[in-house]
């Protein structure tokens, strides 16, 4: 298993964190798999910003590729991983 720490634009971070963004698509540079884990680094623009996705860890769920996916890009499936999982 695998921690990625990826950005995500404020834009993003509050549907995600609510619950309602249950995915990410990504440039495929870092092998992403099911089972890995994502820490968001929230930035605005690019420059970090403090909040409260900032503190919180996802588990990738499931990873797809090919299907009509850009080449070298995947969607991936996100849950939260809750403090005593």
């Amino acid at each position: 298993m695998t921690v990625h720490k990826i950005k995500l634009q404020k834009e993003f971070a509050i549907a995600v964190l609510i619950g309602d963004k249950t995915f990410e698509v990504r440039y495929n540079d870092r092998g992403y798999q099911k089972g890995d884990q994502i820490v968001f680094d929230v930035r605005d623009g690019s420059f970090p910003i403090n909040h409260p996705l900032n503190d919180k860890t996802y588990e990738i769920t499931y990873v797809l590729n090919g299907w009509g996916i850009k080449e070298d890009y995947v969607v991936f499936g996100i849950r939260e991983v809750k403090p005593n999982e």
